[in-house]
C-alpha cells in the first residue's frame, strides 16, 4: 500500500488531529468543532428548517446551488462523526460541496447523536427526513423523481442503510447512493482494522469506542445476527438498490468494509463504482481545496452524483 500522500502528510504533522471517545462525548465534540475550517461556496444559499420525527422536531438546513433548475435534484446528506458527534454547521462545508459539485439542492440532517440517543435514534431521524423529502421536495424547488442519498463515515452507513428502506418500504425511489468511507461494519477481522490500527484522524481504538457509544446495548458478538439498519451488509438481499458509489481511504480501518460492501452490491446486480484513494486517510473530504489528491478524490464521486443526477 502507497505511503500517505506526502502533502496531506504535512498537513497532519502540522495540524494533527484524532477523533476519540476517550474523554466523553462534550469533549470530543468540541474539539471537532474547534476544528479551522475556511468557509467554501459563499455563493450557495441555505436555510435551516425542523421536520417533525420521533422524538420532536429535527433540525436539517436546505442548500441551494447558485444555478439551479426550477425543479431541481435533491441529495439528502447524512454527515459522520462516530454517531457521537458533528452537526449542520461543522458540516456545512460539507453540504455546500454537494450541492455545488452535484448542481443540486442538498438536504442535510442533525440527527441526534449517541451515546445520549444511540441505536436506532439517528435511523429514525435520517428515514423521517427522507420520507419528509419525498413527500416535499417540491415545496422547495426540488425534483422527487430525482433523489439520491450521500454520507461520510457514520453518514455512509446511514445513507446504506436509508436506501435500504426505500426499496423495503415502497419508497421514496432513490436514483444514486454515494457512500463516502462508510461505516458499514466494525468486523476485527478484516485486514484494514489492523494494517491501520495506529492511522491518522481514526485509529481502530476510536471505531470501538463510538461502537460501543452507538450500539454497546445490543449483542455485537455475534455480527450475523445483526440488524441490517446498523449493519447493512446484512440485508438478507441488497438486489434492486440504486447504483452506488463506495469511496474508501487506504488508510482509514473501515476500508475493506467499504470494499466488501461494494463487493456484496456488484453481485447483487447493483451497479456500483469502488474508489480505493489508496495513499488518503479517513476523513479525507475535509482537505479537499487544501491537498490536491483529496480535491481530486472528491471530484471522482462528486461527477458520478451528478451524472446519477443529471443524466
Amino acid at each position: 500500500m502507497p505511503s500517505i500522500d506526502p502533502i496531506l502528510q504535512q498537513v497532519l504533522d502540522v495540524a494533527p488531529f484524532r477523533l476519540t471517545p476517550a474523554d466523553g462525548p462534550n469533549v470530543a465534540r468540541k474539539l471537532f468543532a474547534d476544528l479551522p475550517r475556511p468557509a467554501l461556496h459563499p455563493e450557495v444559499r441555505s436555510e435551516d428548517r425542523q421536520v417533525a420525527g420521533e422524538a420532536g422536531d429535527i433540525p436539517i438546513r436546505i442548500y441551494w446551488p447558485a444555478q439551479h433548475e426550477s425543479s431541481s435534484p435533491v441529495v439528502l446528506f447524512f454527515h459522520g462523526g462516530g454517531f457521537a458527534v458533528g452537526d449542520l454547521d461543522t458540516y456545512d462545508n460539507q453540504a455546500r460541496q454537494h450541492a455545488a459539485d452535484a448542481e443540486a439542492i442538498v438536504v442535510a440532517v442533525e440527527y441526534r447523536l449517541a451515546p445520549e440517543e444511540p441505536y436506532p435514534a439517528a435511523v429514525q431521524d435520517v428515514w423521517a427526513v427522507t420520507r419528509w423529502v419525498g413527500e416535499h421536495a417540491g415545496e422547495f424547488g426540488g425534483d422527487p423523481s430525482r433523489l439520491a442519498v450521500a454520507g461520510d463515515s457514520a453518514g455512509g452507513n446511514l445513507a446504506a442503510v436509508v436506501a435500504q428502506m426505500a426499496r423495503d418500504e415502497g419508497g421514496p425511489a432513490l436514483v444514486f447512493q454515494l457512500l463516502w468511507y462508510p461505516a458499514i461494519t466494525s468486523d476485527p477481522t478484516l485486514p484494514s482494522f489492523t494494517e491501520n490500527a495506529d492511522a491518522p484522524i481514526l485509529d481502530t481504538a476510536a471505531v470501538d469506542g463510538f461502537t460501543a457509544w452507538y450500539a454497546g446495548h445490543l449483542d455485537l458478538s455475534d455480527l450475523a445476527a445483526l440488524p441490517a439498519t446498523l449493519a447493512p451488509e446484512r440485508a438478507a438481499s441488497l438486489e434492486g438498490l440504486p447504483p452506488a458509489y463506495v469511496a474508501v481511504a487506504g488508510h482509514d480501518p473501515l476500508r475493506d468494509g467499504g470494499r466488501w460492501y461494494a463487493e456484496l452490491l456488484e453481485a447483487a446486480g447493483v451497479p456500483v463504482t469502488y474508489d480505493n484513494a489508496e495513499d488518503l486517510v479517513h476523513g479525507y473530504l475535509a482537505f479537499a481545496g487544501l491537498v490536491p489528491a483529496t480535491t481530486e478524490a472528491k471530484d471522482r464521486g462528486m461527477a458520478a452524483l451528478r451524472r446519477a443526477l443529471h443524466g
